[in-house]
């Protein structure tokens, strides 16, 4: 499978991509890839280890003579976010990808690439085979379950890396090197809530808003594209004076990704449902109106359902539910002044669903200030209080504060220099990069961040520029041999 990958340049480089396009690993679900890298190292007579976490390490030593540089950590994640399409069945955890090349791009088929952070991964792993590439102590970091929790970098043993100077190869922006990221915490909401059966003249219908771009939750949250969950309660706001209320709801997969579909099923007196779907078209002339240039696909749907549920929300739990969903935060809270042009502090509306009268939530702030962070969980733990749920904060993770006299970034900004002509941009981002954790747990260790041009993550329109990738691949193997001689 991906057999073309190999016809790609830099060769060592993709050929490690196809072996990760053809193993599934969506988070929690490493263990195959985790077991073929390990083999690939003996093969290669590399040592590895892995920490409690289930982090893997492998290591490489010195290029003879140059024993006395400092060690340097190449580090990616093994996971990937799974979307795709909804016409599209896909098995994350049991299909491989299905890769093509356009207009030099590589995509993936209906799904999520794996670019985000396959290509950092097969870097390395391309770093640490080659015979040719002079370079001081090399440790290949590959952590765990990063899209969905942060879990392999929260739970990375201490006092385990020997290296000083790390590369974060998960950036996704050509000549640019990233020295700062946002910090975040997933907010969790529960509740069961009382429901009623449904009366006789009470008709069910499916309503759908389907056709949205998605995206990053981080890098994305800014481009002013649609959140299916927010839109989708705003139908459900509008639909409250037809008497309707929700039966059950089901809006996006994952709480990093920007919801691209949402769905819910109403209960809705018979003699209100042609009012409905004439709400129903004339909502939908605003909201592509308001979303037009950034979302212009919207579609929204009512439509009978195959089966007649037994019960909804009574109507009081309903307009309760709505009205705090309604009022929750979402999308950008804050620019930085700090940082102009930066995401300051942010909240995705990710997973939401309703089933017999079980809600969940889960909701991924993120901000450069972790009070900021803090803050906007606490707002959510108060709002939602109110119709009594149960709210939680898990995996926190803090944000990466810059170091703009690092003197890695520097030579890196030199080395761009010379090889590209160009001085790289220096940027600081609003997604949750592993190196503010790895920094909490490694104080003294010096790190950047740098990748190929990769755009539409965590969604299926995901994609990476080919060109892009031999540039990155170039500029990576001149750093690492130019830190492995003495800084002049």
């Amino acid at each position: 499978m991906n057999a073309h990958l190999e016809q790609l340049s830099p060769r060592p480089l993709w050929r490690h991509f196809r072996t990760l396009c053809n193993t599934p690993r969506p988070s929690g679900h490493e263990a195959t890839l985790v077991a073929k890298l390990q083999a690939w190292a003996d093969a290669r007579g590399l040592a590895h280890d892995r920490d409690a976490a289930g982090n893997l390490r492998i290591r490489k030593p010195a290029t003879p003579g140059h024993e006395a540089a400092p060690g340097l950590v190449l580090q990616g994640h093994l996971d990937m976010v799974a979307q795709a399409n909804a016409d599209h069945p896909h098995d994350f955890t049991r299909d491989p990808l299905e890769t093509y090349v356009e207009d030099g791009w590589l995509h993936a088929r209906h799904t999520t690439l794996g670019a985000d952070n396959g290509l950092g991964v097969a870097a390395a792993l391309a770093v640490l085979e080659a015979d040719d590439l002079v370079h001081g102590p090399l440790e290949g970091l590959f952590t765990l379950e990063e899209e969905s929790s942060m879990g392999g970098a929260l739970n990375l043993a201490e006092d385990w890396l020997g290296g000083r100077l790390l590369l974060n190869l998960d950036s996704e922006d050509r000549g640019q090197v990233y020295i700062g990221c946002a910090g975040g915490a997933d907010v969790v909401v529960d509740a069961q809530l009382p429901t009623a059966v449904l009366a006789e003249d009470e008709s069910a219908l499916l309503l759908s808003v389907t056709g949205l771009v998605g995206g990053h939750s981080g890098i994305d949250i800014h481009k002013g594209r649609g959140n299916a969950n927010r839109l989708l309660v705003r139908v459900l706001r509008a639909l409250e004076a037809l008497d309707a209320r929700l039966v059950d709801y089901q809006g996006g997969t994952l709480r990093n990704a920007l919801p691209r579909e949402a769905f819910a099923t109403l209960a809705l007196p018979a003699v209100e449902v042609e009012a409905a779907r004439e709400r129903l078209m004339a909502l939908e002339i605003e909201l592509r109106d308001e979303l037009a240039g950034a979302d212009d696909e919207l579609q929204l749907a009512l439509t009978a359902v195959g089966t007649r549920p037994a019960e909804a929300l009574t109507r009081d739990a309903s307009r309760l539910l709505i009205a705090a969903l309604h009022a929750a935060p979402c999308g950008v809270e804050r620019m930085s002044v700090d940082v102009p042009g930066v995401v300051e502090t942010s909240n995705n509306l990710g997973v939401v669903s309703l089933t017999e009268g079980r809600f969940h939530l889960c909701a991924l702030v993120r901000s450069l200030r972790d009070s900021a962070t803090a803050d906007i969980a606490d707002r959510l733990r108060a709002l939602f209080e109110l119709i009594g749920a149960r709210t939680r904060v898990e995996n926190a993770y803090p944000g990466w504060t810059p170091d703009p006299e690092s003197p890695l970034l520097a030579r890196f900004c030199a080395l761009h220099r010379a090889r590209l002509g160009v001085d790289p941009e220096i940027k600081v981002i609003h997604a949750g990069l592993e190196c503010g954790i790895l920094g909490a747990k490694y104080p003294d260790m010096e790190m950047i961040s740098f990748g190929p041009l990769i755009r539409g993550a965590h969604s299926p329109d995901e994609r990476v520029e080919i060109a892009s990738v031999e540039e990155f691949w170039g500029v990576l193997c001149s750093l690492i041999e130019d830190l492995a001689r003495p800084a002049s």
